[in-house]
């Protein structure tokens, strides 16, 4: 782990002068403020953020890593965590990934730069062992919806498995057998994990998994709307969909009823997530929940405890999907 005596060495003065440089003393000129950026840059250096807070007694931010605000799943994550500081008297500084690596990886560093002692971070582009890394140095830090191995005990995860072999195996209690799977076109381990729920549930009931019976696309609304296309265009014998999450469930509904065909009567339908908008579509959504504000509570609850020991830590706690009940799901 690079230290400050790093950084000093390479810019050649003392440990002393460069704690200033990175606190902004105004005594400090620009040719000594340089040297020092230029080695922190080098060496990749981060201030200690638990040595500060040390110092100053205080640590009053919470960073939060996630992969777009602008998804209510993602909103519901960041409200958990705020309530959490907020309770704490803290605040929360938030980094967007949008699934991309090098955007994952910046938001992580300006919050670390930020000085953000404990993170909550959903990650799902970067790798299991640049993770590790960020797990070793910086004892604060605590994944959400992943698990890296060495790692468990700071990871917070779901069986997204369990969750659609849940989804599917309802379906087929209802008496359908031609079922087909709407997933997200993101190579990431939920989409991998919930395919599996559905072809591990077909499997086990026996039931042959149809040609072009899944279809892939953004994991949104308009999402929804393609793949439902391209599945009602592939099999005319379709009873049910099992989708990735509710926004690509809305979608799928939508060209259900454009082609009038009623959910449930002649088609049943299942999300994932249980985000508000399952309460709200016509008929009310049966879907799997996530629950991702006691998992995003936890975290925070988690994080703040491991870097500040005057704090409990929350009693382990494992999370398990659940069927929600509505209304778009009917026995055949």
């Amino acid at each position: 782990m690079v230290t400050i005596r790093d950084v000093a060495k390479l810019a050649n003065i003392s440990v002393a002068t460069v704690s200033r440089v990175l606190n902004a003393h105004p005594s400090i000129s620009d040719k000594t403020r340089q040297a020092v950026l230029a080695a922190v840059e080098e060496l990749g250096y981060y201030p200690n953020a638990n040595a500060q807070a040390l110092a100053t007694q205080s640590s009053d931010t919470i960073g939060v890593v996630v992969t777009d605000v602008t998804d209510s799943f993602f909103a519901i994550l960041v409200k958990a965590v705020d309530q959490v500081a907020s309770a704490h008297q803290r605040n929360i500084l938030i980094g967007i990934g949008y699934h991309n690596p090098e955007k994952e990886k910046q938001a992580i560093d300006l919050l670390l730069k930020k000085r953000c002692n404990a993170l909550v971070v959903h990650s799902k582009a970067l790798s299991d062992e640049i993770l590790n890394e960020y797990l070793q140095r910086h004892p604060g830090m605590v994944i959400i919806n992943r698990t890296i191995p060495g790692f468990e005990q700071r990871c917070i995860a779901l069986d997204n498995e369990k969750g659609t072999y849940l989804a599917t195996n309802t379906l087929i209690n209802h008496g359908h057998k031609y079922i087909g799977y709407i997933g997200s076109n993101h190579q990431i381990n939920d989409e991998i994990e919930r395919k599996s729920g559905y072809l591990k549930a077909l499997s086990d009931h026996d039931l042959p998994i149809m040609p072009h019976a899944i279809a892939n696309s953004s994991p949104d609304y308009q999402g929804g709307e393609e793949t439902m296309i391209k599945l009602l265009s592939y099999n005319s014998n379709l009873t049910a969909v099992v989708c990735y999450n509710d926004s690509m469930a809305a979608g799928a509904l939508s060209i259900l009823n454009e082609n009038n065909i009623k959910v449930p009567q002649q088609f049943s339908l299942i999300g994932f997530d249980d985000m508000p908008l399952a309460n709200y579509l016509v008929p009310k959504l049966t879907t799997i929940r996530y629950p991702i504000d006691l998992m995003a509570t936890y975290a925070a609850e988690l994080a703040l405890s491991l870097v500040n020991k005057a704090l409990a830590s929350p009693e382990n706690v494992t999370f398990n999907p659940t069927l929600v009940k509505r209304f778009s799901v009917k026995a055949i």
